[in-house]
């Protein structure tokens, strides 16, 4: 593919609560062995783009340590390969990243040392499948500047976490409002871009002479009628996980059907960095119904409407309903855990209880003795 790929990675968010005071959103555990900056990753490899930048910022360690070797998303190449970039002082510079046009200015180096025409930039937090050659042959194709993805989404989604598009019959963008608290289209902005390496270079030129540091305010809305933006729909699954409620409903949905065929029976694969561990195994006594139970995981109780992660030890008798238990948790014997998150290496007391609403999520940190990865 004619097109060099970044992904931006180095954002944090309170909606994400607990769960991202230790790791980056796009460290987040998915899926039960997955993280989800892997589905930006696979993207970009299963399109053929074999540059690939991921800008990171905070909580870096986890991210970093998945990210130790390109070999699992096939980017150890001669030509190309996976590069990690973090802020850097030097002597024209000692800030962090003021936001994610700066980001992209930081790191400059990279789009003015390579070749291709085209970059493809994406956010490592969301949870898809696409073709990226497909956005830019609608990009050529409609002889646009900017390309966004964009997504219609349900009725009764919270979009006040996202930017909100309006396109004329013609797919060109018309309106474009960042995170409004009144809902003015379910047309949303999914983080996917695709735009010319020397346009994107200018631009980011330009905003950082203003000291202009975001990309959606100070380039796409500002640029809205100047430019040539157009939205290219995706009607596949999408869903972004920068919320508890958000990354608690995006691992439910892999508990049907349909959505784990799609993601990974249909077209192309997910890949992950693979850790050798044993499979689940199931002592007497287990009572497994609609969850996934990761690698490296005892399960001695029930477990009903759950995704379990790596490593994970659940005790006798004990009850798991409508929750998430994140990587290497011991939950001790008798325990009842329903509609809650376990942070990852936390120790459940045996006949401990957990319980909250359906709809209303808990988080539950206990007993972290370790860095939570």
């Amino acid at each position: 593919m004619k097109a060099i790929g970044i992904i931006l990675a180095g954002g944090n968010n309170k909606r994400m609560k607990e769960l991202s005071y230790n790791r980056a959103i796009a460290a987040m555990p998915m899926v039960g062995t997955y993280r989800s900056i892997d589905f930006a990753l696979s993207n970009m490899s299963n399109s053929r783009i074999q540059k690939v930048a991921v800008l990171t910022q905070y909580n870096t360690v986890s991210l970093n340590e998945h990210l130790n070797s390109s070999k699992w998303w096939d980017f150890g190449r001669k030509q190309g390969g996976l590069y990690v970039f973090t802020p850097t002082i030097t002597a024209e510079n000692s800030n962090w990243y003021r936001g994610t046009a700066d980001a992209l200015y930081q790191n400059l180096h990279f789009l003015k040392r390579s070749h291709e025409p085209y970059v493809v930039l994406a956010s490592g937090d969301g949870i898809y499948k696409l073709d990226y050659n497909k956005i830019l042959e609608y990009h050529i194709q409609k002889r646009a500047d900017i390309t966004v993805v964009c997504k219609e989404m349900p009725e009764g989604e919270d979009l006040s976490r996202f930017g909100q598009v309006k396109a004329d019959d013609d797919g060109r963008i018309r309106g474009y409002e960042e995170k409004p608290m009144v809902e003015t289209s379910r047309n949303v902005s999914c983080g996917i871009y695709v735009i010319r390496r020397r346009l994107l270079i200018e631009l980011i030129e330009r905003a950082a002479e203003e000291d202009r540091y975001d990309l959606v305010k100070d380039i796409l809305i500002r640029y809205k009628d100047i430019k040539r933006i157009y939205a290219y729909q995706l009607e596949t699954y999408w869903n972004n996980i920068s919320s508890v409620e958000a990354y608690y409903r995006t691992n439910m949905d892999f508990l049907k059907r349909d959505v784990r065929s799609y993601f990974f029976k249909e077209g192309n694969s997910v890949f992950t960095k693979v850790d050798d561990l044993p499979p689940a195994k199931y002592n007497p006594g287990a009572n497994i119904s609609n969850s996934l139970i990761a690698c490296g995981s005892i399960v001695n109780g029930t477990v009903e409407n759950s995704v379990v992660f790596k490593k994970a030890y659940i005790g006798n008798n004990c009850v798991i309903k409508n929750s998430i238990i994140m990587n290497d948790v011991y939950i001790g014997d008798n325990a009842v855990i329903e509609n809650c998150i376990v942070e990852s290496r936390g120790t459940i007391e045996a006949n401990a209880c957990y319980k909250s609403e359906p709809g209303d999520i808990r988080i539950v940190v206990e007993k972290k003795d370790r860095f939570i990865i």
